[in-house]
């Protein structure tokens, strides 16, 4: 991880690399550029050892979304290319083999929104709020709202971008946007030890079981069960699979191949 981000910081600590946004003096609104470093350094942890990758932000605001400036200055193929990238950095959180952890403070606001509901698992500071507000806008969030669409029911998708309005981290925890509000002088904490629990096996099944639930959740039923059912059987035979099913039967601790 030694590539240099003019919008991002990206450290490892063990076997977690934390990328954080750090565009402070734009609310880390997503430029074009933001969202090019972005994906690349998705990519990059990707293709390391690590087992969890955290998404955090700089400054008093986790992400107010699109930056309006890069938008306005576009004409119609330009914000599609833009969007276009967009929606490759977020369908990259969910490819990716690690465990994504959003570490939410201040707003998380239109495609900050949308990059928390993209990550697989979800931390706030309680003093967070989030919002898609292009409900009272000009500019609708219909990008935003198709993550956020399968993170949380369909009436409360509806207020959410109809209105506009903020909502807070409590609220985001009873809607099923994030996983746990806490208090803010908890956050990192919090984001630690869910990692920890969110880790823990076999990296190979981990990262195989990540890709599966993803591609499963939106099929019909009958469709998601075939899916299901001959991934979990080619699994059975993978080195983890064996090692945690001996190590039960033996009654000892397992010794992960990877």
């Amino acid at each position: 991880m030694t590539a240099e981000y003019r919008h991002l910081l990206v450290k490892r600590d063990g076997d977690t690399i934390t990328v954080t946004m750090n565009r402070p003096d734009r609310r880390n609104a997503l430029s074009a550029d933001h969202l090019t470093e972005l994906l690349a350094a998705f990519r990059s942890a990707g293709r390391t050892d690590a087992t969890g990758i955290v998404l955090a932000a700089a400054g008093p605001v986790f992400s107010a979304g699109h930056d309006f400036a890069d938008v306005a200055a576009r004409d119609l193929p330009g914000v599609r290319e833009l969007l276009t990238l967009c929606q490759q950095v977020m369908t990259t959180l969910e490819s990716l083999p690690q465990v994504v952890i959003a570490r939410v403070h201040g707003l998380a606001t239109a495609a900050g929104c949308q990059l928390v509901a993209s990550c697989d698992l979800a931390i706030a500071a309680e003093s967070a709020g989030f919002a898609l507000p292009g409900g009272k806008g000009g500019w609708f969030c219909h990008t935003p709202a198709v993550p956020v669409a399968r993170s949380i029911g369909r009436k409360r998708l509806m207020e959410l971008a109809l209105t506009g309005d903020v909502i807070d981290a409590r609220t985001a925890v009873d809607w099923g946007l994030i996983n746990y509000a806490v208090p803010d002088a908890d956050l990192d904490d919090a984001v630690a030890a869910l990692m920890a629990r969110a880790t823990r096996g076999s990296r190979a099944s981990k990262a195989l079981g990540k890709q599966t639930l993803y591609a499963q959740l939106d099929r019909p039923e009958a469709e998601a069960y075939t899916l299901a059912r001959e991934v979990m059987a080619a699994a059975s035979q993978s080195p983890g699979a064996r090692e945690g099913m001996a190590a039960f039967l033996e009654k000892r601790q397992p010794v992960w191949p990877d």
